[in-house]
């Protein structure tokens, strides 16, 4: 019933297995995501595509460096059973700034610090470290 925390549970599983790619239902909020994730250098990129069945996919490709992804915690913060909404002031500041919180906006997806640069709050999706 979670999607995002579906995508993010196949991320989390593939890069513990240590995979290339890993590949997942389509969805704009996921492709949103992907893009903060790529821009933080947490993943290498993305491709769309059309599997055997006709149902659009996509397929992440992870990033290693020296063997090791730089994502250590891929962590579910809102849940649909508990929404966690934060304020503009709020935000929470990841490993004083080397991790990342995504925010849903009504901007849009965004990182944490972009958030605070705009004075925005939303509901705080996940965090990465």
């Amino acid at each position: 019933m979670d999607g995002i925390g579906d995508f993010l549970t196949i991320i989390r599983n593939a890069v513990r297995a240590k995979l290339a790619s890993t590949v997942a239902s389509y969805s704009k909020m996921r492709c949103a995501l992907l893009q903060i994730l790529k821009s933080a250098g947490y993943v290498d990129g993305w491709d769309e595509f059309v599997d055997d069945r006709g149902h659009r996919c996509v397929r992440v490709h992870l990033r290693y460096v020296d063997g090791r992804s730089p994502i250590v915690v891929l962590e579910r913060c809102s849940k649909p059973g508990r929404r966690l909404y934060v304020g503009a002031k709020a935000v929470p500041r990841i490993l004083n700034g080397l991790g990342i919180a995504i925010v849903s906006t009504s901007h849009g997806l965004m990182r944490d610090s972009e958030a605070r640069r705009r004075n925005v709050g939303g509901e705080l999706l996940c965090r990465v470290y």
